[in-house]
């Protein structure tokens, strides 16, 4: 089945993440005012006369400068809004809101009204860098559906699909296996309006129903429906659940141990109107709450942090997945860049491929964290008795053991040698480490691949035996 699949289908976002420092704005002390300050004279000073002439002085203009050059420029909408929050508040807000407004708010948020992927936008992601890795994912899918006993319907569903680009390769790459594509349903599950007409296009989707956003994509004829959430995913049949760098941009509370407890890193608005960094006084409620819940770390773990990160979304998003999976049977596949293990200090911000500063211009960069694949493992195991989880295991092996290798070797065959070049610098892009270029990060003699940085993980119902390449 898998030669099959790598050899018979037809040819046709790369965030090299290693974690920067944590930018943060230090407060600026303001300038101490003078004491005293001397009248301006009178624009209409003393007339200095000498015999035969007369003449005026105006020093008004001594005390009067022209306007300072230096003025900051007015806030952004987004910028106004979150201070709004914040004076509303009568204190600072949680990273976590702070990172969801600056995302996904309705108006002004990262991901809502452009495209953010590519050379010309702020990152890449793997589908981008080679159509292999969409097919890989395809072979995923079929292998699956083939272990659930080849079901006649199934929700297929992407979660964040970026401009469609996985999925597209993934319908193309399938297309041989019609009772496949058949039984498919594609539910995409993304926030942005403007993504998803990306979306649209790039499925080759027609006779679209915009009151029930749903279409037909000619890739395989399948209907494509889309959603603002999972929730609103129909259930009750099978389901095959892709999130590939989806949790990396869901929330996160920032928490530091001090002599009061854990207690949470917030955002302000410092004497200078600038955003900053800091500390509440003591353990706030989702500190009291979250830390609680990190019962996956060790006790050894526990007392050598410092510094945690939790994403409480991300929990609540995979209990649901698991939840669904265990009642209606299905899988979920998750690659992201993250850790096999607690999180401490990881979010950052990009913009135009370089790391920025988190707090700088929000809106016009995008903020992710490491992935906790722990926590995921740990909550679906605690929503679901039904479902079983594998993994992780690193980008580089999961490709690999599906047969990226074939698959590469397969399109070499029938391609000219500048189309062999690009095959081979985005294989080495998907499974190498240090083998492709890098994004500049705080140190670029230590650049970090994808091939072990990104790490995929499997949530399956229990009836299905392990999935591949898990095994």
């Amino acid at each position: 089945m898998l030669r099959k699949l790598l050899t018979q289908t037809s040819s046709r976002r790369l965030l090299f993440s290693g974690v920067p420092p944590l930018f943060s704005k230090s407060t600026i002390s303001p300038f101490s005012s003078l004491s005293s300050s001397p009248e301006p004279p009178s624009s209409e000073s003393p007339a200095v006369e000498h015999p035969g002439t007369t003449i005026s002085i105006d020093r008004s203009s001594l005390y009067t400068p022209p306007d300072h050059s230096h003025e900051s420029t007015p806030d952004s909408e987004l910028v106004k809004h979150l201070k709004s929050i914040i004076k509303f508040r009568g204190g600072p807000i949680s990273v976590a809101e702070y990172m969801e407004e600056v995302l996904t708010n309705p108006k002004a948020g990262f991901y809502m009204n452009r495209d953010v992927f590519g050379a010309q936008g702020d990152f890449i992601t793997s589908p981008e860098v080679s159509q292999m890795f969409g097919e890989m994912i395809g072979v995923w899918t079929v292998c699956l559906w083939e272990q659930m006993g080849r079901p006649e319907r199934v929700n297929l569903v992407e979660l964040g699909p970026g401009r469609g680009t996985l999925m597209a390769d993934l319908l193309r790459g399938t297309s041989k296996f019609k009772n496949f594509t058949e039984s498919l349903h594609i539910h995409l599950v993304e926030c942005s309006p403007a993504l998803q007409n990306l979306q649209h296009q790039n499925l080759k989707c027609t006779d679209e129903s915009s009151s029930e956003k749903k279409a037909v994509s000619s890739l395989a004829g399948t209907p494509v429906h889309w959603h603002a959430t999972l929730q609103e995913v129909p259930s009750g049949v099978p389901t095959l659940i892709i999130a590939h760098e989806f949790y990396d941009a869901l929330p996160v509370h920032q928490f530091q141990k001090s002599t009061r407890g854990w207690c949470e890193k917030m955002v302000d608005v410092g004497e200078d109107s600038k955003f900053r960094f800091v500390l509440s006084p003591q353990p706030t409620p989702a500190a009291l709450y979250l830390m609680k819940r990190c019962t996956w770390a060790t006790p050894e773990e526990r007392e050598k942090m410092e510094h945690v990160e939790i994403s409480p979304k991300s929990m609540d998003l995979t209990q649901e997945m698991a939840k669904r999976i265990g009642s209606d049977g299905g899988g979920a596949l998750i690659i992201d860049y993250g850790m096999n293990a607690i999180i401490s200090d990881s979010l950052q911000a990009i913009r135009k491929h370089k790391f920025v500063n988190i707090l700088d211009d929000p809106g016009s960069a995008d903020l992710s964290a490491y992935v906790d694949f722990p926590s995921i493992k740990h909550s679906a195991e605690e929503a679901s008795e039904n479902v079983s989880v594998h993994g992780p295991m690193t980008q580089s092996q999961f490709l690999g053991s599906l047969g990226i290798n074939f698959r590469v070797d397969a399109l070499l065959q029938n391609c000219n040698d500048e189309q062999a070049e690009s095959l081979r610098a985005g294989y080495w892009q998907l499974v190498g480490d240090g083998e492709a270029p890098f994004w500049e990060g705080p140190n670029e003699q230590t650049p970090i691949g994808m091939g072990t940085r990104y790490l995929a993980m499997s949530i399956v119902n229990k009836n299905q035996g392990i999935p591949a390449p898990f095994q």
